[in-house]
């Protein structure tokens, strides 16, 4: 029999024991290792069968077990110590409050939109990298004292679970979760209301949220849930699922994140007394219809469009993560232009403008699709890719915004990704690292940074290091065949075929890990390419190779899929199966298991499709190697001293198959040639010295860099400080002011032009250290010397006379301007390099309160006539 309703009976804790309920409410939980082992204590047995969610184990644990613990003195003065503990956190000072900026006051808060949040298991909100990087920028955010406030939605079916059909095909399921039975709390009013935002439909209807409250630590993050009884049934469903539905249905999630998320912070701000954020911080073009709401907000206090544009832009930040423009999400202008303007939602905005935001104007652009990254590019004043690679990508993938500009000109800059330390790194890394330098300076070393913190590895004896990477092997090794059972039972097994299974992965054997989602850039079975040669890698005598796999492919990707089932084949292989796993269902309680326990992380896209790529990130602070290829971070920050590069096959001329041929050919030469002959060549003290040396200059030397709160502490100060002071520069005045600057030069660019340029070679010789004198007569037309800057840009030139590694050098007016109107420049360029050099002049608009001087896209520059005796001037 099934019930008919479901709901949850919450425990009564006795007086002793209510600080469990405020430390199970508090994420915090997820990554302090002292708590969870107060919870474990509870009852070790509920605690496992709990999967470790402190909510659901309070739940579940007996009356008698409570009264019984009320009265263990031992148990409750542990509990005090976590409450006090926890306290300190939330209350004392941090790194933010610690930190200053001389030019100005950090930021009072900063809201930070996602489409999805990893912050643990226990709220299964996310897909994959993207919500796992914002879960952590959350935790990371806490750690400093950063007044972050989350931003995301509730799924009432998450992300799909995975399981295998017994042939290996991909098959998800959507468990239905109860906010009740999750660390969330509804937000209320003062009378126990509920907090409701609402938004309005085409044809009348209304879209109505309530609002969850997750607490990561000093973090609020806030859900938007769309399951209320005032919605009809199709927009009840609007948060049902994460990347779920058709395209009016992404809009309608993308509306709610981005215009509910606002509606709610304002809420949020109103009732509990938080701070209201100066920034705005958008994780992918998702959440980008947020600037919109800050635009109708302003535009109910009579700032016209184009000024409360400026403000808008002044405060956010936008931050893309996708390499290629298939992962950016698009939509119909017609499905937009219908869901807003009068009868829909912002009813005092233009349409026509909104839809102007989102418009493909550079070449090859699609006129009729609305692009929300491009949108979010221009909401903000501020954007950045998730490496120094990305970052490169992103300005050649979106320079044709910034016509006659340099792709190293695009204003978007890069904050490379970093992981929450205290999340993933396992607890007996910790353990050996508190007993070299203290559990406070451990616990700073992982969450602010600082090398000299991380220095103390050196101290470590190899015996210790290789005596902790064995132990969490074996404890891998558990994980995996425990699992391997549970997916084997799903896909029809019985008990009396699995006896294998007990003889799944040898904790002695050099283990390589590769988990990830499965698009096909991502190249799960790369692997596989020369199935004999793994064979015989797996089944070495003397140097063997075992490899763990999981992995997710998208429910509407079947290329994905077949993937899946082409790699669960091979590993179902009863010569090889005890060598190589698939393993179901991959999500954050598995990967902080795998991640420790593999001495290698492998990864092998295609380049330079990887954005960044944290898990190999995770893997090396627990003392795993990386061997991938140079993309994403990895790319930035791989030395040989503490992992392996896989060399790359992308030249124009290689095709597909021929390219992954030589690249799966040079994966197999670094594992049978560099890697597996480190791992077994043993000293006299039957220790692998060169590899324990590798693991030590892994955690010395990535450890500090790959933190995320090194990342936060970037974002603090190179986006959402100048993002803070850019909004407070820009108040109604001076936001009109600049919106009428910005109108008046552009209507007056077509009259801008560089009309001659000359130079006078002092000595006559063009060699290092000489100086040249540059004149150039320039037209302004309506404008004037103070709206532009003309610039001599200089550098190297390559056999096509392009500038490379250019400098500016700004060029002053002499004199006014002539009877026709025209302006002369001049100024001394010095020749400060040797080799093929060259120059040119150009005009840029210049405004105090520009953030670069690309930002409107508007550059004169001298034609083939003009520059006539100017151009190269050494080969």
């Amino acid at each position: 029999m099934k019930a008919i309703r479901r709901f949850t009976v919450r425990p009564v804790l006795p007086d002793p024991l209510r600080p469990l309920s405020d430390l199970a409410r508090n994420l915090r939980w997820s990554w302090h290792a002292e708590t969870r082992e107060l919870f474990q204590a509870v009852d070790p047995e509920w605690w496992r069968a709990a999967g470790g969610d402190p909510v659901r184990l309070l739940g579940s644990v007996s009356a008698a077990r409570l009264a019984e613990l009320a009265r263990d003195r031992r148990f409750l003065r542990r509990l005090s110590a976590a409450a006090d503990d926890l306290d300190d956190y939330l209350r004392g000072r941090r790194w933010y409050q610690n930190h200053s900026l001389p030019d100005g006051d950090l930021p009072a808060a900063v809201a930070y939109f996602s489409p999805e949040f990893g912050v643990t298991a226990a709220l299964p909100q996310y897909s994959g990298g993207l919500g796992i990087l914002a879960g952590d920028h959350l935790k990371a955010a806490s750690d400093l004292g950063v007044p972050l406030i989350g931003v995301g939605l509730l799924y009432r079916h998450g992300y799909f679970r995975q399981s295998l059909s017994r042939d290996g095909w991909q098959l998800e399921h959507y468990p239905l979760l109860d906010p009740n039975e999750m660390p969330v709390s509804l937000l209320r009013r003062t009378d126990g209301t509920p907090v409701r935002v609402s938004l309005a439909l085409p044809g009348g209807r209304c879209l109505h949220a309530h609002i969850w409250v997750a607490q990561v630590g000093r973090v609020p993050l806030l859900m938007l849930d769309s399951d209320v009884e005032e919605n009809g049934p199709s927009e009840r469903d609007v948060t049902d699922r994460l990347y779920g539905g058709g395209s009016e249905h992404r809009l309608l999630q993308e509306m709610l994140l981005g215009i509910g998320g606002v509606r709610a912070v304002r809420a949020y701000c109103e009732l509990t007394g938080h701070p209201a954020p100066e920034v705005f911080h958008t994780n992918e073009g998702h959440a980008g219809f947020l600037g919109l709401e800050r635009i109708r907000e302003l535009s109910e206090e009579g700032v016209e469009f184009d000024a409360a544009l400026e403000a808008v832009r002044a405060g956010t930040v936008f931050t893309t993560h996708t390499p290629v423009p298939a992962g950016i999400d698009r939509f119909d202008r017609d499905l937009v232009a219908r869901h807003f303007g009068d009868g829909a939602e912002l009813p005092g905005v233009d349409v026509e403008r909104i839809l102007q935001l989102g418009r493909e104007t550079y070449p090859g652009g699609e006129p009729n699709l609305f692009n929300m990254a491009v949108m979010g590019l221009r909401l903000a004043q501020r954007a950045n890719g998730v490496s120094t690679l990305h970052g490169a990508v992103s300005r050649e993938m979106f320079a044709g915004l910034w016509p006659g500009f340099d792709p190293d000109e695009v204003p978007i800059t890069s904050i490379t990704n970093g992981v929450h330390a205290p999340t993933w790194v396992a607890p007996e890394v910790f353990r050996l690292g508190a007993r070299r330098i203290g559990t406070q300076r451990a616990e700073d070393a992982l969450s602010v940074g600082g090398t000299q913190r991380w220095d103390a590895v050196g101290e470590i004896a190899d015996a210790e290091i290789w005596d902790l990477r064995r132990e969490l092997r074996d404890q891998l090794v558990t994980e995996v065949r425990t699992r391997l059972r549970a997916s084997w039972r799903q896909r029809g097994a019985g008990s009396a075929e699995l006896g294998w299974i007990d003889s799944v992965l040898d904790p002695d054997v050099l283990t390589i890990g590769f988990a990830r989602r499965v698009p096909s850039y991502k190249r799960l079975t790369l692997m596989l390419r020369d199935r004999d040669r793994l064979t015989q890698m797996l089944l070495h005598p003397e140097r063997p190779v075992q490899i763990v796999v999981a992995g997710k492919a998208h429910p509407a990707d079947d290329g994905g899929k077949r993937l899946v089932r082409e790699l669960v084949r091979f590993a179902d292989d009863p010569r090889v199966r005890h060598r190589i796993v698939f393993l179901p269902d991959y999500g954050m309680g598995m990967a902080q298991k795998l991640y420790p326990g593999c001495d290698v992380w492998l990864n092998n896209p295609l380049r330079p499709l990887e954005a960044c790529g944290t898990s190999g990130m995770k893997a090396a602070l627990n003392g795993c190697l990386n061997l991938s290829v140079l993309d994403g971070w990895w790319d930035e920050w791989y030395e040989p001293d503490f992992g392996w590069a896989i060399p790359t096959a992308d030249g124009p001329t290689t095709d597909e198959d021929r390219r992954d041929d030589l690249e799966a050919n040079a994966l197999y030469e670094l594992i049978e040639k560099r890697v597996a002959p480190r791992f077994y060549d043993r000293g006299a003290n039957g220790l692998p010295e060169r590899w324990i040396e590798m693991v030590r200059r892994t955690l010395a030397n990535l450890g500090p860099k790959v933190l995320a709160g090194r990342m936060v502490r970037e974002y603090v100060e190179r986006l959402y400080a100048p993002a803070a002071l850019a909004h407070r520069a820009l108040d109604r005045d001076a936001a009109g002011e600049l919106a009428a600057w910005k109108a008046r030069v552009r209507a007056a660019w077509p009259r801008v032009a560089v009309d001659h340029v000359e130079v006078d070679e002092a000595n006559g010789v063009a060699e290092l250290g000489s100086t040249l004198a540059l004149r150039v007569r320039v037209a302004l037309g309506d404008l004037q010397p103070e709206d532009v800057e003309v610039q001599a840009v200089a550098g190297r030139v390559d056999t096509d006379d392009r500038l490379r590694d250019a400098q500016t050098v700004p060029l002053k007016p002499a004199g006014g301007p002539d009877q026709q109107g025209r302006w002369v420049y001049e100024g001394p360029l010095t020749l400060d390099r040797t080799g093929p050099f060259g120059y040119t002049v150009r005009i840029l608009p210049t405004h105090r309160l520009l953030a670069a001087g690309a930002d409107l896209g508007l550059v004169a520059m001298p034609t083939q006539a003009t520059g006539e005796g100017a151009g190269v001037l050494m080969r």
